[in-house]
Formats: structure tokens, sequence, C-alpha cells
């Protein structure tokens, strides 16, 4: 099996000026679930499957195994407070749209390839719920931090900082999706390992069970 590392993340802020409006923040989060199938009753057919039928990143120019697409988005409202510019209501709004394999030759193929298939695409799917879980924490933390703004002297300088405060956050969650990524390569192969060990225990602990 090949290692894999999957990423893909953009932030679009939409920024809207309005001269009144509540203060609060709300955060909009949606993730859904999208698969491609792959086919093959060998290992070899299943990697070969898996380079040619994977999303393609464009980060790597390359198809991986899974992928996480995650889109940011909110809008920001200013209100006058004390003769200055506030932001009156921050809100961050998140896509997340998983992308998973599905094996259509499963019940074809023996039972030790698809243990090790069922054990890798459970794998695959921590993985990528876990990107979802980062950037989710990182939309949250901005909403926070945009909403608990000093008030500028204008709209024009508050704006300028919601921006800079937006690319602070987008930079710092990219930085850590990436180590993310990194940090799962290293222990690919050990991770499996233990997996496919735990797999094998429970099957023989319900057999004797039987």
């Amino acid at each position: 099996m090949r290692r894999f590392r999957f990423l893909s993340a953009a932030l679009a802020a939409l920024l809207v000026v309005s001269t009144a409006a509540p203060a609060g923040a709300e955060l909009r989060f949606s993730k859904s679930f999208s698969y491609f199938s792959v086919g093959g009753t060998t290992a070899a057919e299943l990697d070969g499957a898996l380079s040619r039928e994977g999303p393609l990143m464009k980060s790597t120019g390359a198809r991986h195994p899974g992928a996480t697409r995650i889109k940011f988005g909110g809008s920001v409202t200013y209100v006058s407070r004390g003769g200055k510019c506030a932001v009156g209501k921050a809100v961050v709004t998140l896509n997340t749209r998983i992308i998973l394999p599905r094996w259509v030759n499963r019940k074809r193929a023996n039972p030790d390839l698809a243990l090790v298939w069922d054990t890798l695409s459970a794998d695959i799917k921590r993985h990528e719920e876990r990107h979802a879980e980062i950037a989710r924490n990182y939309a949250r933390t901005l909403e926070t931090t945009l909403q608990n703004l000093r008030p500028q002297t204008d709209c024009t300088e508050m704006q300028a900082l919601v921006a800079r405060e937006s690319e602070k956050a987008v930079a710092e969650h990219d930085k850590d999706q990436a180590r993310f990524d990194r940090s799962e390569a290293i222990n690919f192969d050990r991770r499996m390992i233990r997996l496919l060990q735990y797999r094998l225990d429970t099957i023989k602990r319900q057999q004797a069970q039987q």
C-alpha cells in the first residue's frame, strides 16, 4: 500500500459592510461525503485503481486514496461604537466534502485482502474526518477573533484588520493541516500493523464465542 498525504484547503472571506447590525457570532458548518469506485481483486489491482481513480489534488498534482475539500467563507458587518468602527457581527461559514473510496469487488475477494481493505478504508475515513475537524476548530477560533477585535478609527481600517486576521488564520490552518499529514505519513506503517492486529484479535474473540 502506498503512503498517502491528502489535503485541499482554501479560504474565501466575504466581507460585507453594513452601517448597523446586532452583535453576536454565528458559525455555519456543513459536511458531506462523496465516493469514487475502485475495482480489482488483488492488492496490486486495488493499488492501481486508487492511483487512477482517486481525487486529483492540485497541491500535489497527484491522485490520492481520499481527500477533504475545505471551503471557508463568511461575512462581517460593522457598526459605529463610541465614535469608532467596530465589528457588529461575524459569521464564518465552513463547507467540507470528504471524498472516500468504495471497493466494488469486495465480495469476490479473498478474506485476507478484504481485511486489509476494511482496515485501510477505515483509516482513510478517520484521517479525512480529522482534516474536517481541524478546519472546524480554526473556523470557530477565527469567528471569535473577529468578533473580539478592537474598534478602529474608521471602517476602512477595521476592514483591513479583519482581512489581516483572516489571512493569518488561513496560514496557521494550512500549516496545521500539513503538520497533521506529515505525522500521519511517518506513522502509517506502524499504525496499519496495529490496526490489522486489533481487527484480527477481534475476529478471533468473536469466533471463540460462537
